[in-house]
């Protein structure tokens, strides 16, 4: 396994994969610890997770700069994650107790109430672009229920991974409660079978969620899935242009455009067409892409050459059919996998741009001739992750909520995820909730208790 600078194409770092034997004994001491740990108090959980936050944020330089290294994002957005990583750390530190409390349920029973039980191990399969964010807020809730992490991450961020192994370690958690394997996907399916594995989350592609789902199911595990997405933006005729304009370029071209939830189609009411597309050309054109361990970049290559190469091909297959090239769209000299800042007008339904996610920083923008056909190509996509409507009118936003198919609808406000409110999407975005007081209970067993 390889750690790659997408910056240069300079090899970081080769890591030996963990073979079956290694697999075997770090699941064996994973299991014997949780039987420990499922046993400590919440209090004492909550108290090392607060400990975590703490060593976050003393080495949140070294971590940011892992992150530049490995996959490419600036220090600036590095900084932040790792801050929302202790963040949600801090919040689950403080909400658990409360989450998991005992809740009274009347009944005909003399008493009966609900417990919030531990499962045991809970098998994290994670992607590169949010190499810590999205694992800590797996990790951060589980480990505070009292079930004990085993992580599989992409293989390019194994510097990473074994950060944040080294994380836990250094906060006082008890040895094996938090495990990282350095192993291939395919092994990390084979797992899903093994008895010590009692359910798994992952967060990736729609075809990596189908094989872990396949798997899970056929061993009736339970699964939490935040697959890929094609976030809609509706910018209606009565919307604040400069303000969608600024909000739609910051969400379409953080972290690279490599984001489950970063906009990615601009369903835009005819009206105000002209002047939308010459307010976001101006934004992306004031990008400064370069090193992302330079402080001056505002925006970093690509996670691989590969990956930005099959960006372009659907760049260039959606001006064959029709798509009309704005800005960018170019890849440019030299090494590393830089891509510009994209603009695509007169994307339709059919079309690349449309129909299929593109992580990374490029833009589909979409003509609307009135409210109810944004709704319409709104969904009319196979994801169902986030969406957004710009409108000065509350009113107006209130009656378009339910009719958006998405997991999560925000209003004059770019997509994001956040501790206190659950995350997750339907349809091919996938199932299940994390995060809030929804996401710690995801993998726990609610236990009915019944006194005669």
């Amino acid at each position: 396994m390889q750690s790659v600078n997408p910056h240069n194409g300079q090899v970081l770092k080769t890591y030996e994969e963990h073979g079956q034997d290694a697999i075997e004994e770090r699941l064996a001491r994973a299991d014997r610890a949780f039987h420990a740990w499922s046993r400590s108090s919440i209090e004492s959980r909550c108290q090392l997770m607060r400990r975590v936050a703490s060593v976050l944020r003393e080495q949140k330089q070294e971590f940011a700069e892992l992150m530049a290294r490995e996959m490419g994002k600036v220090l600036k957005e590095g900084l932040a994650e790792i801050e929302k990583c202790a963040w949600c750390c801090d919040f689950y530190a403080e909400e658990g107790p409360r989450f998991l409390a005992d809740e009274e349920s009347p009944s005909d029973a003399s008493r009966s109430y609900i417990r919030y039980e531990p499962l045991g191990a809970v098998l994290a399969v994670m992607p590169w672009n949010f190499p810590f964010w999205q694992v800590f807020r797996f990790a951060a809730p589980s480990l505070i229920a009292g079930n004990v992490g085993v992580l599989k991450h992409a293989s390019q961020v194994s510097g990473v991974s074994l950060a944040i192994e080294g994380i836990f370690r250094k906060a006082g958690f008890p040895e094996h409660v938090f495990t990282s394997l350095l192993i291939s996907g395919e092994k990390a399916r084979a797992l899903v079978a093994d008895p010590r594995i009692k359910a798994v989350t992952l967060t990736g592609s729609t075809v990596a969620g189908q094989s872990i789902a396949s798997a899970a199911g056929q061993h009736l595990k339970k699964s939490v899935l935040e697959l890929g997405g094609s976030d809609a933006y509706l910018i209606l005729d009565d919307a604040d242009v400069e303000q969608a304009a600024s909000i739609c370029s910051q969400s379409r071209l953080m972290n690279a455009g490599q984001s489950c939830i970063a906009a990615k189609r601009f369903i835009v009411a005819k009206p105000l067409m002209a002047s939308f597309l010459t307010a976001m050309q101006k934004h992306f054109e004031a990008v400064r892409w370069g090193d992302p361990l330079d402080a001056a970049s505002t925006m970093g290559p690509l996670s691989r050459v590969e990956l930005r190469q099959e960006l372009h091909e659907q760049v260039q297959r959606s001006i064959q059919q029709g798509a009309q090239l704005i800005t960018g769209g170019k890849i440019p000299d030299g090494s590393g996998a830089y891509y510009p800042p994209t603009i695509l007008a007169g994307v339709k339904p059919g079309m690349a741009a449309f129909d299929e996610e593109l992580f990374g920083p490029v833009a589909a923008v979409i003509e609307a001739r009135d409210e109810g056909e944004a709704i319409q190509l709104a969904n009319r996509s196979v994801f169902g992750l986030g969406s957004a409507i710009f409108t000065r009118h509350t009113a107006r936003a209130k009656a378009i909520i339910p009719q958006l198919e998405a997991g999560s609808v925000f209003v004059n406000a770019l997509v994001k995820s956040d501790p206190r409110l659950p995350f997750g999407g339907i349809k091919a975005s996938g199932y299940g909730r994390e995060l809030s007081q929804i996401g710690i209970r995801e993998f726990v067993n609610i236990k009915t208790v019944y006194f005669a």
